[in-house]
């Protein structure tokens, strides 16, 4: 998969691919980055590459013509079928389903926006607008780059265990479950018996119930989005059983007093 980056700052992007999974996708072939500097498309001797937004207000606007002239030098490096994505605060929300969905692309030009935003114009010309959340940035670099991890996860062979996308967060609708390694007993806290068991199905069926539990703890709109078979609905209520036992476990032997 090739991506391209157009960005005012392409150091910023050369410099965080080197590293971790990202890096050793690149060295293997999986991957290639690019980058495209909308600041060498400029004409002008200071070479501008953002002006004041018609109609007033704070802040610069990314000007067309730059941004354009790097965008089609950006396309010539990439294959055919490849999208252009826009990382604007405004687009779609970046999921994993989105993730493997763009995975299947040959390529991706990404635009990374600064300043007040880019040009409409230029947006309209764009596939699609894509969020990594609902905050603001200084601009696009660190959500391309956050895509980019994703998408190198997603490329066969980048990962040592390729049971590790399935496994992951979100590809199943669920949160992880919990994980450990040694030493068995770490400040008087123990590992959960049910792990060391060698018992394959039953360390499946605990971690499947603490991935269920985790999940409608801390982000319950996503059970409402995939309803639960049968089988997990019993591992919730058993899990939901078993927090509340703790929690009396957990109260002093007087709290009715207070």
């Amino acid at each position: 998969m090739r991506i391209e980056v157009v960005t005012l700052f392409p150091a910023m992007i050369e410099q965080a691919v080197r590293f971790g999974v990202l890096g050793r996708a690149i060295e293997r072939g999986l991957l290639a980055i690019g980058t495209e500097d909308p600041r060498a498309h400029t004409v002008d001797v200071h070479r501008t590459v953002d002006d004041r937004p018609y109609g007033g207000g704070p802040g610069m606007v990314l000007k067309a013509e730059p941004l354009s002239r790097a965008m089609a030098a950006a396309a010539q490096r990439l294959p055919p079928g490849s999208a252009r994505i826009a990382l604007s605060a405004h687009g779609a929300l970046l999921t994993q389903r989105l993730a493997s969905e763009l995975a299947r692309a040959p390529g991706l030009m990404l635009i990374a926006g600064r300043y007040e935003g880019i040009d409409e114009r230029v947006l309209e010309s764009v596939d699609l607008e894509v969020s990594i959340g609902d905050y603001v940035l200084s601009g696009g670099e660190l959500p391309a780059l956050v895509l980019i991890d994703t998408l190198a996860r997603l490329q066969p062979g980048a990962l040592g265990d390729e049971r590790s996308n399935v496994e992951e967060s979100f590809e199943q609708g669920l949160l992880d479950w919990p994980h450990y390694t040694r030493p068995e007993c770490f400040e008087g806290r123990q590992v959960p018996a049910v792990l060391g068991s060698g018992d394959h199905a039953a360390i499946r069926r605990w971690r499947l119930k603490q991935a269920i539990g985790r999940t409608w703890l801390r982000r319950p709109e996503l059970l409402q989005r995939a309803p639960l078979d049968a089988e997990r609905s019993a591992l919730l209520a058993e899990f939901l059983v078993e927090q509340r036992d703790s929690a009396l476990s957990d109260r002093p032997a007087n709290a009715d007093e207070f």
